[in-house]
């Protein structure tokens, strides 16, 4: 595939509300807004466990992406173990099938965890507030 090129959603290759079948669908990975207003991107990774009744667990990487300029990571995002596996295939199907609605969740909560409560959105954050500069 190049870079840019448009390829149509073929919806006979899944179901466009998991995480896998968006990624089959649509021959990209799915994308999620954050409550702070960027845009991730989803990756399944595994890795091992260390434990031997379930070896490899899988987990979502939320890669975030630059709000302006130029296009490029600006940092990520990784959810603990959501699934285990006997295999790294049988970890990451798990978490393939799941549905993007729960990945957001996830992603929710680690940026709750990561930036408090707030719902301030990016463009908000480089505000200087309600008052003018130099008045308090």
């Amino acid at each position: 595939m190049a870079y840019g090129q448009f390829l149509p959603p073929d919806p006979s290759k899944g179901d466009e509300s998991t995480i896998g079948g968006y990624a089959a669908v649509h021959a990209r990975p799915a994308a999620l807004e954050g409550r702070d207003g960027f845009s991730y991107s989803l990756e399944i990774l595994s890795d091992d466990t260390g434990d031997s009744s379930r070896p490899f667990g899988a987990y979502v990487m939320f890669v975030q992406w630059s709000r302006l300029g130029a296009q490029k990571v600006e940092g990520h995002l990784e959810s603990e173990f959501i699934a285990w596996g006997a295999t790294v295939a049988d970890a990451e199907r798990s978490v393939s099938n799941m549905k993007l609605s729960a990945a957001q969740s996830i992603l929710d909560e680690l940026l709750t965890a990561r930036d408090g409560a707030s719902t301030r959105r990016w463009w908000t954050a480089t505000d200087a507030g309600d008052s003018e500069p130099g008045v308090s």
